[in-house]
C-alpha cells in the first residue's frame, strides 16, 4: 500500500515516532512517505494514498499550527481514505486526571477547528526533552516534573513513548486499511489505474 506520514515536532519526538512508524511500514513492504507539515506544499492530496496517518506534539494545549492548516485543508480526503492521528504529550504519560481532561479538550479543539474525526486516535507519551529546552522552558517543564513526580535531572532527556502500544496501533490500522468494503477498490488502486493508463 501507499502510506504517508505527516507530522510536527518540535523537541524532535514526534518526529522520532513518525520514522518508527514509517520503519514499521516499510518492513511489512509498504511504500511510505514521512513529510513534515510545515514543509508541505498545497497540492499534496492524502486520496493518493491508502494510509495517512497525522502526528502531532501537544504544547501549551494545543498542536502545531502546520499540522492544523495540514488537516484543515485536507479534511475531506483525510475522511475519505483509512487515516488516523497520534498525539504526542507529556500528559499521555501518566493518569493525572486533569492532564487526561486537558488532553481531551485539546483533541476535541483540534478535531472541531479542523474538520476532521478520524476513527483512529493514539495517545503517545512524549519525552522530557530538558537539552532542548530553552533556559525559561527548562525551569518550567523541571517544575512540572517535580510536581509529577519525575527526575528533575536537567542534563539528560527522558523518553517515555511506550513503542509496544504503538506497534499493536500500527497493526489495528494497517488490518482496517488491508480490507475495504466489498467491491471497493482503495484509494492508492485508483491512483494506480488512472497512471498505468
Amino acid at each position: 500500500m501507499r502510506t504517508l506520514i505527516v507530522y510536527g515536532s518540535t523537541q524532535g519526538q514526534t518526529h522520532e515516532i513518525a520514522e518508527f512508524v514509517a520503519e514499521r511500514w516499510r518492513d511489512r513492504g509498504h511504500d511510505v512517505a514521512v513529510l513534515d507539515a510545515a514543509l508541505i506544499g498545497s497540492t499534496l492530496d492524502p486520496l493518493h494514498y491508502d494510509v495517512t496517518l497525522v502526528a502531532a506534539s501537544l504544547h501549551a494545549g494545543a498542536y502545531q499550527p502546520a499540522v492544523v492548516r495540514f488537516v484543515r485543508d485536507r479534511a475531506a480526503s483525510l475522511a475519505s481514505i483509512t487515516s488516523a492521528f497520534v498525539s504526542v504529550s507529556l500528559s499521555a504519560a501518566g493518569n493525572d486526571a486533569g492532564d487526561l481532561a486537558g488532553l481531551k479538550h485539546a483533541d476535541e479543539a483540534f478535531f472541531a477547528r479542523t474538520g476532521w474525526h478520524p476513527a483512529h486516535v493514539h495517545h503517545a507519551a512524549g519525552a522530557l526533552a530538558y537539552t532542548h529546552y530553552h533556559v525559561v522552558l527548562r525551569w518550567f517543564m523541571k517544575r512540572i516534573a517535580r510536581a509529577r513526580g519525575a527526575s528533575t535531572d536537567t542534563s539528560r532527556d527522558y523518553e517515555f513513548t511506550d513503542y509496544a502500544a504503538l506497534a499493536r496501533f500500527l497493526v489495528t490500522l494497517l488490518a482496517t486499511a488491508e480490507q475495504p468494503a466489498p467491491g471497493l477498490p482503495r484509494p492508492g488502486q485508483i491512483e494506480a489505474r488512472w497512471a498505468n493508463r
